[in-house]
């Protein structure tokens, strides 16, 4: 009873998800047996597909607000939203506004419900039929099933993987327990075994997987997709955070958020190799979207290797717009300190740091910058939906109008300008968790690590300078490892940014306390009434991190009903 009322639950989220997938349409049976759900073809199916839809989009993930807002990127408008509890260091492990402990649970429950039961999909009405095309879909259909296998585990070590960077070791669970199960039987495992059990997976399900998909199944895991992830779980295997234990103090359980003592540059060297097949993959049309802006609004590109595509909607745009914009709420504001990080174009063809201190630049501080400014950000003056906004302290935007923005900026990347929330206009949103440019960047992250001065470091990093419309100059010769390092990192918040990927970049390179921490800034507009403007950079909020931070808390309900656990340190 336990296993079909787990079916029934996940396959009727699914139905009501509103997902686009023409099977879903169909009329929901309610009168389904267990033999219904486990052994129907059709259902497994639609089984599959309530495994997708644990994805989360990164829109509103944290309680409205996008999880920019709770690093160095972003201030989140409503001040009422629990996004603010992580800068204000006003969380816990009964209060964690990214607790997903349960959701991401579920979601591999799910999993390991349709891994357990795949086998028992019935196909009996085509393998006992002699006529040859029933016998050739008897086997596409079996192929399919396997395919579906690789998919789900892909998806499960994906929610390991979103586990783990949050809390550190975490139960590897891949049987379906029941209620009558002893609960004291569930214990986290060491940081060590997640990641190889999550790069076994990995390496495992990359061999039954498709390089590409037909048009018709686009979205779904990819042989690309399961090698990007092992990637991305190198670069966090090789990164500080999880070969650093001095600021746990006398943490007794410190294989659950490191690893043991090892060649630190192996791991730095599988990190790079994992990152280099995954560029080297043949069989795929990998390559960087020619239109930066667009790639955000789109779901079809050669740079996207893992996407969630989500139905048309306006909730993101009404959320976002400018407030002197009919509707818009103001949403996820672009900070002064992300703002800062896009160089300034030379006319030697060479690029500068952006510096307050400099009165060219302090005068017209978004003249002849890196155009991934104006691609992600909306700044004072720019032309939207037909006017210029208005960031001064009295316009139509800016400071002293209700819920206008904190920072002086609003946000443009994944925006339809051309929605008209007025007239319940909508457009298709899709959240893109790995694309090619990451790829990139991981690559040369971890080679400059392992092999510094490694011509392939400035290379890869000067694609995604040098794509179309961006045309960013290219990295000076003759850097040192440290200062390419800053360059990387350096390239990663601009070319990633809002992405969810610089609320843990800054933990795993351990350099939360400085970025995290500290003052979050703004800018402070005032129109002359000659039209010029003059721009005064502004403390928005201090905020708070403190090394325990580096991790999440265990959920405290969690740690009441499994005796097993043991929490983070220092919470």
């Amino acid at each position: 009873m336990n296993k079909i009322r787990i079916l029934c639950t996940a396959l009727v989220s699914l139905l009501l998800s509103g997902a686009c997938t023409d099977y879903l349409e169909r009329d929901i049976i309610t009168d389904l047996s267990e033999k219904d759900v486990i052994y129907s073809y059709d259902f497994a199916r639609s089984r599959v597909s309530a495994v997708y839809n644990v994805l989360r989009a990164g829109f509103d993930e944290i309680d409205g607000a996008m999880l920019a807002s709770a690093s160095d990127e972003a201030e989140h408008t409503l001040e009422t939203s629990a996004v603010h509890r992580f800068n204000t260091g006003d969380w816990d492990a009964i209060n964690n506004p990214d607790d997903v402990w349960g959701y991401y649970y579920k979601g591999i429950r799910i999993a390991n419900q349709f891994l357990a039961t795949s086998d028992s999909i019935n196909l009996d009405h085509f393998r006992l039929d002699p006529n040859p095309a029933q016998q050739e879909t008897y086997r596409a259909r079996l192929a399919e099933i396997e395919r579906w296998k690789m998919e789900v585990r892909f998806l499960r070590a994906f929610f390991f993987f979103e586990l783990v960077k949050r809390y550190g070791g975490v139960p590897i669970v891949t049987a379906v327990h029941s209620l009558e199960d002893a609960p004291d039987e569930i214990v986290r495992h060491s940081l060590d075994s997640c990641l190889r059990f999550m790069v076994g997976e990995c390496d495992a399900v990359a061999e039954g997987l498709p390089a590409v998909h037909a048009s018709v199944d686009l979205g779904r895991a990819t042989k690309g997709a399961a090698l990007s992830l092992k990637s991305r779980i190198l670069l966090f295997a090789a990164s500080e955070l999880y070969n650093n234990v001095s600021w746990v103090g006398g943490y007794a359980n410190a294989g659950l958020i490191a690893l043991p003592g090892g060649d630190r540059l192996a791991r730095w060297q599988a990190a790079a190799e994992a990152a280099k097949s995954v560029i080297d993959l043949t069989g795929t049309n990998y390559a960087l979207h020619g239109d930066y802006q667009g790639l955000f609004r789109t779901f079809n590109s050669p740079e996207i290797i893992f996407i969630r595509r989500a139905g048309a909607s306006n909730s993101f745009e009404r959320a976002t717009y400018p407030v002197g914009y009919d509707l818009g709420q103001s949403g996820t504001t672009p900070s002064q300190n992300l703002v800062d990080a896009y160089e300034v174009k030379q006319d030697d063809n060479t690029a500068t740091a952006f510096d307050w201190d400099n009165p060219s630049h302090a005068a017209a501080p978004y003249a002849d910058r890196d155009p991934r400014l104006a691609m992600s950000i909306l700044t004072n003056n720019a032309p939207f939906k037909g006017r210029p906004v208005e960031l001064w302290r009295g316009g139509r935007d800016g400071s002293g109008q209700e819920r206008a923005s904190r920072t002086g900026y609003y946000l443009l990347k994944y925006v339809d300008p051309n929605i008209n929330l007025l007239t319940g206009t909508t457009s298709v949103h899709s959240w893109i968790f790995i694309r090619l440019a990451e790829i990139y960047l991981n690559y040369a992250e971890a080679l400059n690590e392992y092999d510094p001065g490694n011509p392939d470091i400035v290379h890869y990093v000067n694609l995604v300078r040098a794509r179309n419309g961006v045309n960013m100059p290219p990295l000076p010769d003759g850097m040192s490892q440290a200062e390419a390092r800053e360059r990387i990192r350096q390239e990663r918040q601009v070319e990633l940014a809002f992405e969810g990927h610089r609320h843990w970049d800054v933990r795993r390179w351990m350099i939360a306390p400085s970025t995290l921490g500290g003052a979050l800034r703004g800018v402070n507009v005032s129109r002359a009434g000659d039209g010029q403007f003059t721009y005064f950079p502004a403390t928005v909020e201090n905020r708070v991190f403190h090394p325990k931070m580096y991790f999440y808390p265990l959920p405290q309900q969690e740690l009441l009903k499994v005796p097993g656990l043991i929490q983070n340190p220092l919470w």
